[in-house]
């Protein structure tokens, strides 16, 4: 469970520093072995390798405290660690200690014990050397690789003092050979006791009688009931992340009955009930990852997948390369849950990823090809965001800080936190993708080309990277044009044209596989020879007998699952929580864009603006001139071009506002929404942030417009407030085009298509004002009129002015009933309008919902 700790043995015989002069002797136990420290220095506890003594525990901290001595006594000094520093059930910051003393870190009841004596040290262990995956033995395929045999408490929840390590695992009612564990061969992390008819509560909050030290987990998150016929019920106490039964989410705040093959999921902890007693298993990481026989099949019947099967174990770095057209990133999809595969299966340590994706998707980090961050904020507050999304609301400001402090420390990017994104080199903004990533502690992280366009010096610092993050206790799957650093990798999946499997094992044995020297001569047989099975020939390999061939070896869980079925996970946060925190992100990313701030002030003044060189000095009311041979008015032809030029600038300047704004941002939606985003929130804080520049920008086109003509004394709603009458249809047909803009953006699959559709539209509406030709008397014009929003906005503007007096129809026609100067035909045109916008809501969210990972919406 422990590296072997770097710290150098010392005592009174080592010839460093003698323990005396008044310093008292302090030795320092750990997972059985012992250190006497030297006062003269400062010893670091953690997860950095590069610590004194490492602990490879996920409930630990990169760098979680020291122990030193002050000039009087020793201390230990807590680091902002994410689970904190525990002495006699306290939680800690700065303690002085001395023989005696027990320190938990992580968790007060179960967690890494330090025990502090006065004895004498014995030597410590010098490092162990491991060998490459590939040296292991002759056949290192990933089902002999059984997960490390833990030794775990037998600690009854009554009596949380009992150290890990202190005692014997002890099997009990159900544990052998008839009752399989849950993962593997792993045994149980921990053993608790149930009392008959007791309740045992799990939370984070550490009055809980189960405490579990994972932000994934709420402060009171579940309970598990014993009745007193002998049966078992979990019951939500209205958790954030939900409580899984079998990969399922029971009901918020419901409860379930638990049969004795029944898993129970709380955040990265898993629990099965034995007998009278509770195990537990802590996903840590260490997890091994397998696909089975994945086929996908597109419409028409053709496969873009063909029976793809491999595993890895833990701790692995897997690299996947191919030509283009080898279904790569289908494959990718395939493995994350994003596009399921029409045929076969994706394990999670022999779970399966599609049937229980609502709780494991928890655990899987996804990093595109695009960043998935706002490049316009600060990499601390890109992160911050991230992280008031991804952990549950009961989660304070304080704990979520002190995570994103330790992933900047483990990423070795605490430098440039305060450095916008778009200020960064390129490897520097995927280090910053992949701590995002991070936050929740994946065990599998999959990264899509996340060398691509970086040179060969980024392309090794982001390749060491991942060995790091593989080494640190995480399956890392990465799909890769880059061949330079592909030795760093445990495993290499090569993929055929057809999107087959040509090759899998070690990379330093694929060349050989092949038979060229190069992988350019690979790739180029591959071009030339796309005909040629190479699946056949690799199942036919001695490499396949050795590396793949016992894919089927290890049958998956044993539970009852239900029918694949819509996933409706619950979200971390709340409706308005989310709604929140989305609209302080997005505003904030509009205030860092300085150029999309003077664009929204300057637009508006612009348009509005060009409106005053049409006849200044008409007004807008009635036309005096008289036609001598009729002896009507004529027609206030101002009036009509004024309104048309305004309108088109509100259309213009509301759709340019949206038009980019969920296309820029699909890759962030994606991952957002496979974490637990919320559509509608997601959809409403744009709509609310865009929507209200719109208005103010329509606003400032109406005010400039109107104000300086001759205008009525008087209007249909407002009364003398005729002005702020005018500018409403102007600011609503702003925010309805700003929907139809959002359409647009859900629609097209590149920013560059936006920009002629938004020209289109613009173009649509001017023909359908109603200001160049009528079109009450259009039989099928009219009509389709209507569902443009700039003839609803001129009809209202055109009711306050009285437009059937101003310019009057042609002899023979009929004015326009849109046009009336009553307060019915006002209203009708305002309704009109806002539904129009309401009907654009309704289908972009639609449109949206085709970015979202297929799992969660079959």
């Amino acid at each position: 469970m422990f590296d072997i700790p770097r710290l150098p043995v010392m005592g009174r015989n080592s010839g460093d520093y003698s323990v005396g002069h008044g310093v008292p002797e302090l030795v320092l136990e750990l997972n059985g072995q012992t250190w006497t420290l030297d006062p003269s220095r400062t010893y670091t506890l953690g997860r950095d390798p590069q610590g004194d003594i490492v602990l490879d525990d996920a409930r630990v901290s990169w760098r979680h405290a020291t122990i030193s001595w002050s000039g009087r006594s020793w201390a230990i000094e807590d680091h902002g660690s994410t689970n904190g520093t525990f002495v006699a059930g306290q939680r800690i910051h700065q303690l002085e200690i001395g023989p005696g003393s027990a320190v938990h870190l992580g968790n007060a009841t179960d967690g890494p014990r330090v025990s502090l004596s006065g004895s004498a040290a014995s030597a410590a262990p010098q490092p162990q050397q491991q060998q490459p995956y590939a040296a292991q033995g002759a056949n290192p395929g990933w089902a002999q690789q059984a997960p490390p045999q833990h030794q775990a408490p037998q600690a009854d929840w009554q009596q949380p003092q009992q150290a890990a390590h202190n005692i014997p695992q002890q099997q009990g009612p159900g544990v052998g050979a008839g009752a399989p564990p849950v993962y593997g061969d792993r045994s149980p992390t921990t053993f608790h006791q149930f009392a008959i008819g007791r309740v045992m509560r799990i939370g984070r909050a550490l009055e809980n009688e189960l405490v579990v030290s994972d932000l994934q987990v709420s402060r009171h998150h579940a309970e598990f009931h014993s009745t007193p016929d002998g049966r078992m019920e979990i019951r939500d106490l209205g958790s954030h992340n939900g409580t899984y039964v079998n990969g399922q989410p029971i009901a918020k705040g419901g409860s379930q009955l638990l049969g004795p093959a029944d898993i129970v999921g709380v955040g990265h902890s898993t629990f099965r009930i034995v007998g009278d007693r509770l195990e537990e298993f802590v996903d840590t990481g260490e997890v091994s990852f397998s696909a089975r026989h994945l086929t996908v099949t597109v419409d028409g019947g053709k496969q873009i997948l063909k029976d793809v099967s491999f595993g890895v174990p833990e701790k692995s770095l897997i690299a996947v390369i191919g030509p283009s057209g080898s279904g790569k990133s289908t494959l990718l999809k395939a493995l994350t849950g994003y596009r399921p595969a029409n045929q076969g299966d994706v394990l999670y340590d022999n779970r399966n990823l599609y049937k229980q994706f609502a709780e494991l998707r928890q655990r899987i980090g996804l990093v595109p090809q695009d960043d998935i961050l706002h490049k316009e904020l600060t990499v601390k507050k890109a992160l911050k965001y991230a992280a008031k999304l991804r952990f549950p609301a009961d989660t304070t400001a304080q704990e979520r800080e002190a995570r994103i402090d330790e992933v900047l420390r483990e990423l070795k990017l605490d430098i440039h936190k305060e450095k916008k994104v778009t200020s960064l080199s390129g490897g520097q903004r995927k280090r910053v993708s992949v701590a995002l990533e991070l936050l929740t502690k994946p065990s599998l992280i999959f990264l899509d080309e996340p060398t691509s366009g970086l040179d060969p010096g980024m392309d090794r610092d982001v390749m060491q990277l991942l060995r790091g993050l593989a080494d640190d206790g995480r399956t890392v799957l990465v799909v890769t044009h880059s061949v330079a650093e592909l030795a760093i990798c445990d495993k290499l999946l090569v993929m055929a044209p057809g999107g087959a499997v040509a090759y899998f094992g070690p990379p330093e044995e694929a060349l050989n596989f092949f038979g060229y020297d190069s992988w350019a001569d690979v790739f180029s047989a591959f071009e030339n020879y796309r005909d040629y099975d190479w699946a056949g020939r690799w199942k036919g390999s001695q490499h396949y007998q050795m590396y793949a061939a016992d894919i089927d070896a290890i049958a998956p869980q044993s539970v009852q699952m239900p029918p694949m079925q819509a996933m409706r996970p619950p979200k971390p946060q709340g409706w308005m929580s989310q709604f929140g925190t989305l609209v302080r992100r997005y505003a904030s990313v509009i205030v860092s864009d300085k150029g999309f701030l003077a664009l929204s002030i300057i637009l508006p003044l612009v348009l509005g603006s060009v409106s005053l060189l049409i006849d200044s000095g008409k007004d807008l009311l009635v036309n005096t001139e008289i036609n001598p041979n009729t002896g009507q008015p004529v027609a206030n032809g101002t009036a009509l071009t004024v309104l048309l030029i305004l309108a088109v600038g509100a259309c213009f300047a509301g759709a340019a506002n949206s038009v980019r704004e969920l296309i820029k941002e699909r890759v962030i939606y994606e991952r957002e929404r496979a974490t637990g985003l919320s559509r509608s929130a997601y959809l409403m804080s744009k709509v609310f942030v865009l929507g209200l520049i719109t208005m103010v920008q329509g606003l400032m086109v109406g005010i400039i417009g109107f104000s300086s003509r001759t205008i009525p004394d008087e209007g249909l709603i407002l009364g003398s407030q005729i002005l702020l009458e005018l500018c409403i249809p102007i600011m609503a047909l702003g925010f309805t085009a700003m929907m139809f803009g959002l359409i647009i953006s859900a629609l097209v699959k590149t920013a560059e298509k936006t920009m002629p559709l938004l020209v289109m539209f613009a173009i649509v509406q001017v023909v359908f004002t109603g200001c160049l030709f009528p079109l009450a008397n259009s039989v099928g014009v009219n009509e389709l009129s209507y569902l443009m929003p700039s003839r609803w906005a001129v009809a209202a503007a055109g009711a306050t002015l009285d437009f059937n007096k101003i310019s009057p129809p042609a002899k023979g026609d009929s004015n326009d009933p849109l046009w009336e100067h009553t307060v019915g035909a006002w209203g009708m045109d305002m309704v009109a309008l806002i539904v129009l916008g309401v009907v654009c809501g309704f289908f972009v969210a639609r449109f949206l919902r085709r970015h979202e990972p297929e799992v969660m919406r079959k």
